[in-house]
């Protein structure tokens, strides 16, 4: 080729920096808009990195002082804290820059927004107008504040003030009890809060199996001041010392429980009530793209424009963002005639699409592929296999025996259809399951591969076995009819 066909990326998080780096590789000469000054988005800096950085901190000081170590007064804490989340953004950080360099993709810095079909306009570092002809939109997600919140009050947080760990508040509200709610109300919790959580739903982490939930909310109610489903926050108001008045009154439709409705003040409010598509501030209109009703952004009807990550669909997570954003960028590579283009596309749409969620709790649940509850729901005929830590020799020299490892499969051909796990670090461990329904595994598959002794992932094995020949189980009894 003559001349490199173009690719514009708007956004540099987990979507769109290994969008532009894959494009590049590919032979496309590449252009990534970003307002912010480095490349990762939310996740490398107010997401998922923060929050996991931080997390394995508290967990450390929680187990120093179970065992009487001193432990820092707030103030340096919270510092102590904010230097060691920095350096570790700092570090990966500076590393997709000089990745970005070395693929000679072209940065511009600034604030982008639609001035028309084939046009962005930028606002910032770097002004004016870029012509675009391919463009990958990849502008992410934002934190969710409902109505009645007093959205911009110092004392009332997103997720992403709560990773900048302004100070360890003496009592702190969360409203909203799924991944976010629960990993930042359990990192306060450690460093020393009170803290109170409360979920509209009548049920915490809705998607996850129940029978995986039980230790997680046994540790919970241990560490929380309250735990609350079927609760909403209202009355909010400011006190004039600082934080808030809140009425806990039972969610629309709930029947009133005893002891509520109830007015409690707090020091701080953490709103996880989710994220939502940062797409209406880019004026999709003006290029006549379309917005969907929960504000996710559709790709042009010519595959000149495609969207990839959080505004694009759910779940939004930074894993399914970063396979969309390369499927995209192959995808247009392809398009342009890029040599290995086609094979890229090819490679990325012959993925399953099992997409992994897990929640970084303690201890953690993760899961993939169908559910037990949802296979069932589904008329899709289903039986779990399960491995309970209590008998893992692992788990038992860690402490921590509050764990299940569950294969969910097909009970005629064996075949897995999901998985999941819950205990500490079941997130490390969920790969095996990835590759085992990605690789179209029955149980017999998982229960035959020799797994290292001792460790957890033996569970995996065990739990295969167990509808099979079970190892550390007792024997089966043959059923025999009464004549």
């Amino acid at each position: 080729m003559d001349t490199k066909p173009t690719l514009t990326v708007l956004g540099g998080g987990p979507a769109g920096y290994p969008a532009a780096f894959l494009a590049a590789d590919l032979g496309m000469d590449v252009t990534l808009v970003e307002a912010a000054p480095a490349l990762g988005g939310t996740c490398l800096h107010r997401g998922c990195i923060p929050s996991k950085t931080l997390l394995h901190a508290a967990r450390g000081l929680a187990a120093a002082r179970e065992l009487g170590a001193p432990v820092l007064p707030r103030e340096a804490l919270a510092e102590t804290l904010r230097q060691r989340k920095a350096a570790a953004v700092e570090a990966l950080s500076a590393g997709l820059d000089r990745l970005a360099a070395a693929r000679k993709v072209r940065r511009v810095r600034g604030r982008a927004e639609f001035d028309g079909p084939g046009r962005l306009r930028i606002a910032g570092t770097e002004e004016g107008v870029l012509p675009y002809q391919r463009l990958l939109v990849a502008s992410g997600s934002e934190p969710a504040v409902p109505e009645g919140f007093p959205a911009g009050h110092p004392d009332l947080w997103t997720s992403d003030d709560a990773l900048e760990v302004p100070c360890i508040p003496g009592r702190l509200l969360v409203v909203g009890g799924g991944a976010i709610g629960l990993e930042l109300g359990s990192l306060y919790a450690a460093l020393g809060s009170r803290v109170t959580v409360a979920e509209a739903l009548p049920a915490l982490l809705p998607g996850f199996d129940r029978d995986l939930l039980v230790p997680l909310l046994r540790r919970l109610k241990g560490i929380f001041e309250a735990l609350l489903t079927g609760t909403v926050a209202s009355g909010i108001g400011p006190l004039a010392g600082g934080g808030f008045s809140v009425t806990l009154r039972p969610a629309p439709g709930r029947p009133d429980a005893e002891g509520f409705p109830r007015t409690e003040t707090f020091d701080k409010i953490l709103v996880a009530a989710g994220r939502r598509p940062a797409v209406a501030g880019l004026h999709p209109e003006r290029a006549g793209l379309a917005v969907g009703p929960r504000g996710f952004l559709a790709d042009a009807g010519d595959g000149s424009v495609r969207a990839a990550g959080d505004c694009a669909s759910a779940p939004l997570l930074a894993h399914k963002a970063t396979h969309e954003g390369r499927l995209a960028a192959a995808r247009f590579a392809a398009d342009a005639g890029c040599p290995g283009a086609d094979a890229a596309r090819t490679d990325l749409e012959t993925a399953s699409g099992t997409v992994p969620a897990v929640v970084y709790t303690d201890p953690e649940v993760a899961a993939c592929g169908l559910g037990e509850a949802a296979a069932k729901e589904a008329g899709i005929p289903c039986a779990a296999a399960k491995c309970h830590w209590a008998g893992s020799g692992r788990a038992l020299a860690n402490g921590r025996t509050d764990g299940l490892t569950k294969w969910v499969y097909d009970p005629e051909s064996l075949r897995i259809l999901g998985a999941a796990i819950v205990g500490e670090g079941a997130g490390e461990l969920l790969g095996e399951a990835l590759l085992a329904i990605e690789c179209k595994a029955t149980l017999a598959d998982v229960a035959r591969t020799m797994h290292p002794h001792p460790t957890l992932s033996e569970t995996w094995m065990e739990a295969a076995a167990g509808p099979l020949h079970p190892i550390h189980a007792m024997p089966r009894r043959e059923t025999r009819s009464k004549k």
